[in-house]
């Protein structure tokens, strides 16, 4: 079976992003290539689970590391899962695979001083760049979108009457977010320098470039990256730590998990249960300083 069918199924069926099922075909056609050469074995519904342990050792003499092996392994057995659904394999040859294993990496949060510094303190010239620039990262920290989601955002993404951002999220799943009082304002006075762009030529885009084209990741990421350099010495400073900031600040003030799975788009518990760790040693910091029987 070609591709293109499964490619078509993850799109249409699934609802993966476009970048999403990209990756999965890339992952894929290495594999394809990989049997090709090492088995000569032209149909991947041949292959065994032997053959696919050989690829993984390949992969991990190739240095590639466990997390991404174990994304490769997780696109394969996407695609033998599928050929199971349309009656073309019988056998999953991955059913009793185990994923290997992978170090937690603990995402540290910008702290609500440094959040604030950025927001509050740093100077940003009264430009169209400086102005979107403090709302980018405003609208990051107060809403917890995805790096993504921000550069796909559209003019109609801003529901002012009620003060709600739509969000396109995972999966094309649309999600509402509130927006504060404070970024509600941002907004007006960034589309109200947009307005006055030169040139627009990605209209129906929120956020554009000087040049009026839509931003792209690497600009935002950028953006993120040089403003928080100035306000914070941690290692990495990027949009996912403002989401990760978000969820985090949200539980240690007592938001409800659920509340805040929503709020990030998250389509299980646990997948949001990952920023409870901070929140945890603030508890356990209230514990220590208020109980009784504690030795301060």
């Amino acid at each position: 079976m070609s591709l293109k069918k499964f490619t078509d199924y993850l799109l249409l069926e699934k609802k993966y992003s476009a970048l999403t099922v990209k990756a999965y075909q890339a992952d894929l056609e290495s594999f394809v290539e990989f049997v090709k050469k090492q088995f000569d074995e032209d149909d991947v519904q041949n292959v065994n689970y032997s053959q696919i342990r050989s690829w993984i050792v390949y992969l991990v003499e190739k240095e590639v590391t466990n997390r991404s092996i174990n994304r490769k392994i997780s696109a394969l057995n996407t695609y033998f899962k599928f050929l199971q659904k349309v009656g073309d394999l019988k056998l999953n040859p991955l059913a009793k695979h185990k994923a290997l294993k992978t170090s937690k990496k603990i995402q540290i949060p910008f702290s609500e001083a440094e959040v604030n510094m950025v927001i509050d303190d740093l100077p940003y010239e009264d430009t169209f760049e400086g102005i979107r620039d403090k709302l980018i990262i405003e609208l990051f920290y107060s809403t917890g979108i995805r790096r993504i989601e921000l550069v796909e955002l559209k003019l109609s993404s801003i529901d002012f009457q009620n003060g709600l951002l739509k969000v396109l999220g995972k999966r094309n799943k649309e999600r509402l977010v509130p927006l504060l009082n404070t970024v509600i304002e941002s907004l007006h006075s960034y589309l109200k320098v947009r307005s006055e762009l030169t040139t627009i030529v990605d209209v129906d885009s929120l956020f554009l470039t000087k040049k009026g084209v839509k931003v792209y990741e690497t600009l935002v990421y950028r953006i993120i990256n040089d403003y928080f350099s100035k306000a914070s010495s941690k290692v990495k400073k990027s949009p996912h730590i403002l989401r990760h900031s978000f969820a985090t600040h949200l539980l240690n003030e007592g938001a409800d998990l659920n509340a805040v799975k929503e709020l990030l788009g998250h389509s299980s518990l646990a997948a949001t249960q990952v920023y409870t760790h901070n929140s945890i040693a603030e508890l356990k910091k209230v514990h220590i300083n208020a109980h009784p029987r504690s030795k301060k």
